[in-house]
């Protein structure tokens, strides 16, 4: 894997380490494939969470980007629509809170709210949740060439005070990519799931994955026994069984990449009849990297960071030869599947490319 040399824009010499590579540059990598299945261009969805901005500005700044209008269903959720690339959402995170499903609650203990108090409520809610539920920019899916334009956005609302992961111990904020899949074949997807499991290490540590967010649910690693199963040299499992083999060690979307709406796409029915969380799985051809912080308050954090981190993904996948040594090399070391000795692999991945 090759990696461009030059200084960085504060004058410090680049090294050949996708850790070195993604904490200095700006610029967003090209992926070794750049079409879907139908030779269409690859787009992307991004998820940005973050505190310290209203909604409302959150929605100006993508409209002042993209253009359309705003419309706003009340103080949790708010779209952005028309806009060259169809409508944005930008909400709270919050699933109760959204859908209401609070006023049910106050149903069931007798309490029924006039329409006036109903609004208060839910400005009070929205007040108090915002403190720590993260709000979200939800983009629609866009073509690649399009995410330094979402990243001025990102940079309009680090300026308008946005905070991210590391304002505080309370803030488990991520950024989420929705990376168009070039393939739906078992190969490529198994490809892909092999690179991924191999860099999980060092994409932590390039990324310094908030400590918050590792003890959240919400990016557990894969287990151990599902990493040394994927990684031998002769797993080339038809779709049928890479989905099963998934499901069967990984029942949950909490992954730091979540399979399971890409899956969903693919075998709808196999994926639902599973223990999984069905109400929250969308289907759709997309790979759903969860694990990037969202590091918006940092005026030198770019969204080229986390990408280029999924493009080091993509062009380990590409290069058989690579892929296959290091995890070869990786099933040398059975303690690190365990989540042992995981410093060493990460540095011994980063110097081994």
């Amino acid at each position: 894997m090759r990696y461009d040399s030059g200084v960085n824009t504060k004058g410090q010499e680049r090294v050949n380490a996708p850790g070195a590579y993604l904490a200095m540059t700006t610029q967003f990598r090209d992926l070794p494939w750049r079409h879907t299945p139908d030779d269409s261009p690859r787009r992307i969805g991004v998820e940005i969470e973050m505190a310290g901005v209203a909604l409302d500005v959150m929605a100006e700044a993508v409209r002042d980007e993209f253009g359309g209008r705003i419309s706003s269903e009340g103080p949790f959720v708010t779209h952005v629509r028309d806009t060259e690339f169809g409508d944005f959402e930008v909400e709270l995170d919050a699933r109760v809170l959204k859908d209401r499903g609070y006023r049910e609650h106050l149903k069931r203990l007798g309490i029924e709210l006039a329409a006036e108090d109903s609004a208060a409520l839910d400005r009070w809610l929205a007040d108090a949740a915002g403190r720590l539920v993260p709000h979200e920019i939800v983009a629609p899916p866009v073509p690649l060439e399009i995410l330094p334009r979402i990243d001025r956005v990102r940079a309009a609302l680090q300026k308008k005070g946005a905070r991210g992961t590391e304002s505080s111990l309370l803030y488990a904020f991520g950024l989420q990519l929705n990376i168009e899949a070039h393939s739906l074949e078992a190969d490529w997807l198994t490809s892909i799931l092999k690179a991924f499991v191999l860099l999980y290490e060092a994409l932590v540590k390039a990324g310094n994955i908030d400590f918050s967010r590792q003890l959240s649910p919400y990016i557990k690693p894969f287990p151990g026994s599902y990493v040394r199963h994927v990684l031998q040299p002769g797993y080339r499992p038809t779709i049928t069984e890479l989905i099963d083999d998934y499901l069967e060690h990984n029942p949950t979307r909490n992954r730091p990449l979540d399979m399971l709406p890409l899956f969903a796409e693919i075998d709808r029915e196999r994926v639902m009849a599973a223990p999984v969380e069905r109400n929250l799985i969308k289907p759709r051809p997309a790979l759903h990297y969860r694990l990037p912080n969202c590091e918006i308050d940092d005026p030198d954090w770019t969204l080229a960071r986390p990408f280029n981190g999924w493009a080091e993904v993509e062009h380990l996948a590409a290069d058989p030869e690579r892929l296959a040594a290091a995890g070869s090399e990786y099933l040398q070391r059975p303690a690190q599947a365990w989540g042992q000795l995981a410093d060493e692999w990460a540095k011994r991945i980063r110097d081994w490319f």
